[in-house]
């Protein structure tokens, strides 16, 4: 392990002022940023996932921003391969890279490393997205918990990427995924610092009741029609547009989607805060504690 070379990971839910903190360190060490927000990676997404700011982008180098179409999705596999190789470059050129997101999978692939699984089945693949399409999310979590009740009681039900892939594998190789799955860290050429954003409940649904009243404001509804027409795409499975798709469709009035994208918002903050608490390495703070933050990092930059 090369000590000299460094990852701090800025964590923690949605609205809790990640993409802030992230800015102010890049800053602070002069070096870029990198996203880990699953949901921040595709081109056509931008208001609904609070993509940082044409102002913000421009304060630091940031990559795995708005980098591919939604037609394009990107595993967490393929993101730890692109990350590690992107990271070789960067460290050649910075000591210190931020790492800045809430997707909790993609975060621990990049840093701990992902368990070997089959390669997509694509006939597979399709019949299964066919089958979410025409039947729901009900019939994906029915699936899994016939295949693997152990993985069925811990993964995310409302994410249907995750669902999806948990299937196949079960599929592809006759075994519960769950089996599959040995959690063995990998050995990483840097060290890595966990900094978590802790914003008191009550205030950061108030957040994120704000935010989701600031994207209607600022065109979510005409983002959301204009990928429409793609609403079977899983990578627009997602909080923020399929609340809205229902609206398109007749199922429900606009205040009652927007209602619901608030609701789903709070449940997926909840989501996220419940999967960054059990990993014990990471250091919380105040969103506001940047110096206390820059203070405790010295201590490992060394």
């Amino acid at each position: 392990m090369n000590n000299t070379k460094h990852l701090i990971a800025v964590v923690g839910p949605t609205a809790s002022g990640k993409t802030g903190l992230a800015i102010q360190m890049a800053k602070h060490y002069n070096t870029a940023i990198l996203s880990a927000d699953s949901r921040q990676f595709y081109t056509e997404l931008n208001i609904g996932v609070a993509r940082p700011s044409a102002e913000e982008l421009k304060a630091a180098p940031h990559y795995f921003i708005a980098d591919r179409s939604i037609h394009n999705q990107l595993t967490a596999g393929q993101y730890e391969k692109e990350a590690l190789t992107l990271l070789d470059d960067l460290f050649k050129i910075h000591d210190v890279v931020i790492l800045c997101g809430g997707s909790g999978l993609f975060i621990n692939t990049l840093i701990y490393g992902a368990d070997p699984m089959p390669e997509a089945d694509e006939a597979l693949r399709a019949n299964l997205q066919k089958q979410y399409e025409e039947r729901g999310i009900g019939f994906l979590q029915a699936e899994l918990e016939r295949l693997d009740p152990v993985y069925y009681n811990t993964v995310d039900k409302q994410n249907p990427l995750r669902l999806m892939r948990a299937v196949e594998v079960c599929l592809v190789t006759g075994q519960p995924y769950s089996a599959q799955r040995k959690n063995e860290k990998k050995e990483r050429p840097f060290k890595t610092t966990f900094i978590g954003i802790d914003v008191e409940r009550e205030l950061l649904y108030q957040n994120i009741n704000n935010r989701v009243d600031a994207m209607m404001q600022n065109g979510l509804l005409a983002e959301a029609h204009a990928v429409f027409h793609l609403k079977h795409l899983s990578t627009l499975q997602t909080v923020g547009y399929s609340e809205l798709f229902n609206y398109f469709d007749g199922h429900a009035d606009l205040d009652t989607a927007v209602d619901l994208i608030k609701r789903n918002s709070r449940r997926y903050a909840k989501r996220q805060l419940t999967w960054f608490r059990r990993n014990e390495e990471i250091q919380w703070f105040k969103p506001e504690q940047t110096e206390s933050i820059l203070s405790y990092l010295n201590g490992y930059l060394v």
